[in-house]
Order: structure tokens, then sequence, then C-alpha cells
């Protein structure tokens, strides 16, 4: 099983000609309420690439916080450890314009109470997978993570928004997944400078004694796993809005190492479930079935080793 522990947020998307820049205000007919947050988004992802999931957050005691549960009960995802906090449900401001590039900010609401205490210990089995993000309080995740560790559990982290990642911290992680930027990030606070990704894709994976795997948007990925590198390429699509795209890669490639994949087969359905993610608007809604991955599995060749 996959635990998540993470956020949820209702996000609030707008479809407009162009992205607003600073001072400027842009007009469009309408928007739509989706429900997302990067741990709910990855917790959704997983269960529909095929993995029993469970999630542990926190929202209001409000109508968001009423969908946000009721979605999640649809798409087959435990929801006894979601908790009712005293703010009101995050939310996220997402603009989306003609060339499917995005711009989102967020407001953490009730995400900010969620507790690593919230994790029960029934939740923590030797096997099973806990599976974080950046958008729950990080000291919550390092004692979420620590508990997780002592269990027996698979450890795996989306440095997502980029954060400060304590060295102690990296080193009880079994898989740490970064954009770019977030692997520049967390290696510079190890005093790793410099380098293309696949250079800190491995200085991060010898550091800390883990897999490092490095998304690359429209170029695919790479992950380092001891002395070894491999590539996967993207899945070629128009994309329609790219905002579930990253969650949708962490969490099929969580769901195939979860259910016994290797590291590259996990890689090649993790890219294809991202590519399919680009597809339609809203970050869950567009997320890809197990079934779906399956069809367009042979568009993306197997990892090579680099």
């Amino acid at each position: 099983m996959i635990v998540v522990f993470g956020s949820l947020n209702m996000d609030l998307v707008m479809t407009v000609p162009a992205l607003p820049g600073p001072g400027e205000t842009v007009l469009t007919r309408s928007y739509a309420t989706k429900p997302g947050g990067k741990g709910a988004n990855q917790a959704v992802a997983a269960a529909r690439a095929g993995a029993s999931v469970a999630m542990v957050g926190t929202v209001g005691t409000d109508g968001f916080g009423d969908r946000l549960a009721e979605n999640l009960q649809r798409n087959a995802v435990d929801v006894r450890c979601l908790r009712r906090g005293g703010e009101p449900t995050g939310i996220a401001y997402i603009c989306v314009d003609s060339a499917a590039e995005n711009f989102i900010a967020v407001a953490s609401g009730a995400n900010l109470e969620t507790a690593a205490a919230d994790l029960p210990d029934d939740l923590l089995a030797e096997g099973g997978t806990l599976l974080m993000q950046m958008e729950v309080p990080a000291d919550q995740i390092w004692a979420a993570l620590r508990r997780a560790r002592a269990a027996g559990m698979r450890t795996v982290l989306n440095v997502a928004p980029a954060a400060p990642v304590p060295a102690d911290a990296l080193r009880a992680l079994d898989v740490l997944i970064v954009n770019e930027h977030e692997a520049r990030s967390v290696a510079g606070d190890l005093g790793i400078d410099g380098g293309g990704p696949e250079y800190l894709a491995r200085r991060l994976a010898a550091e800390a004694g883990l897999i490092c795997v490095v998304t690359l948007g429209a170029a695919g990925a790479i992950a380092a796993e001891g002395d070894m590198l491999w590539k996967v390429a993207p899945l070629r699509v128009r994309p329609v809005d790219t905002t579930g795209a990253g969650d949708a890669f962490v969490g099929a490639l969580t769901a195939a190492l979860d259910r016994g994949r290797g590291l590259p087969e996990a890689l090649r359905r993790a890219s294809v479930g991202a590519g399919l993610a680009c597809l339609a608007l809203g970050a869950q809604e567009s997320l890809p079935e197990a079934a779906d991955i399956d069809r367009r599995l042979a568009d993306v060749p197997e990892p090579s080793r680099i």
C-alpha cells in the first residue's frame, strides 16, 4: 500500500489568452473548480495507476473539503485518516494560457495543520510506501519520514515546491523526485554546485544513497541508482494543460515501484502517465488509468543506460 502524507487543495482554474505580468489584469469568461493539491493529485494518480492508496492530510469544515474527500473516495483512495481542521480548505489559483503554460498561487489553509501524529501506526507497515511532497509543514514531513523509515517502509519524497531538505532526511529516503530547479536547490544545500541534471542526479544519489529521479519536462526524465543512470523519453502529445503532469509522473512511478516493478519499467510508465495528463484541463481529472498507460506504453521506448 502507498500512504500519501500531503496536501489537498481546491483548484480555481482559468483559461486565459496570456498569463498576466506584474500589475497586469487579464480577463476571461469563466473559471472552474477542480480537485487538486500535490498530495491528493499524487494519491489519485497512484490509485488510478493500480496501487492501493491511503491519504493522510487535512481539509476544512467547508464545501471544498467535502468535495475533495468525496473525489478521493470516488477514486478508491482510503480517506479514514483525512482530518477536518480549523482553517479553511486550501485553494490554488491557476491560470492556463493558450500554449498550456500555467501560473499558480496557493493559499495553504488547513494543509498547515497536517501533523505526523495523524499517521496511524497500522498504516506504517513493512513493505509499504510513504509518499510525501512539500506542501505541508516540513517538520511534520520529517517526523512522518522517521516513523516510516523505522517501520521498514519505502520512502519517497517529491521536493515540490522547492524547499530545504536536511541531510539526515535525505539519507532516510529511498527515492528522491525533483525537477531541474529542485535538483539544483537540494544539491546546493549539500554544497554541490554547478553541473547539469545528469551530474546532479548522480551526485545526489551517491551522497544520500538513494534513487534520484530528475524530471526534464518535454525532454523526459533521468534516474540515478548506484552506478547506473537511466534516461526515459517523453510521450509525444499536443498538450492542453500541463498542470498535473508532474504529479501524474510521481504517482505512476510510485505505484509501479510499490507493485514490484523495476526502476526502468517504473520510469517508462511514469513518462506515459505524465504525457497523458497533459491532454485535459485540471490536475486530477486528467490523470490516466492503468489501462490508459498500458495502451500507450509502446509509444515510449524502454529507458536507455547513459
